[in-house]
């Protein structure tokens, strides 16, 4: 069987007047992420290790910041496009590992939502879902609460 690992990581400034969304959920916060799109950095880790695993480029390639296409775009939108291409590529999600990395809020109340929204857009069970989140001891701009990362690594299986 033909296997594909894929790793990405996507940081965003977080600012006020711009919703928290991370996963596809929207959390209640005072500062949500900078971007040209909705700013999900999880959905934009997801996307990239994907293409990354299929070694189609990054997500800049296919999803540009200058397009008005993409200018506040849901990035499900995104991932379903990823994973549309995927398909074509004949591959299927064996699993993913996600992070998120941010100081404040604490979002253990939200990882079983975000863990349900990536099963379904990746057309997979839950169980192939791993999704954690932790601080990073108040070191850097993550730790300082001017930004929120997240890296993804999927396993990708030819079907």
């Amino acid at each position: 069987m033909d296997y594909r690992v894929g790793f990405s990581k996507d940081i965003h400034q977080l600012v006020e007047n711009r919703k928290l969304i991370i996963g596809g959920v929207v959390i209640p916060f005072e500062k949500g992420e900078l971007a040209h799109s909705d700013g999900d950095v999880l959905f934009h880790a997801l996307s990239e290790s994907i293409l990354g695993a299929l070694a189609l480029g990054d997500l800049g390639t296919h999803f540009p910041d200058t397009s008005k296409e993409t200018l506040n775009m849901d990035s499900s939108v995104i991932v379903a496009k990823v994973v549309s291409m995927m398909k074509k590529e004949g591959y299927k999600v064996n699993n993913v590992d996600i992070f998120i990395s941010l100081e404040r809020p604490k979002l253990k109340d939200y990882i079983s939502q975000m863990r349900k929204n990536v099963a379904s857009l990746l057309e997979i069970n839950i169980d192939q879902v791993s999704i954690k989140a932790g601080t990073n001891e108040k070191m850097g701009p993550v730790g300082e609460g001017y930004a929120i990362e997240a890296t993804s690594m999927i396993l990708l299986k030819k079907e």
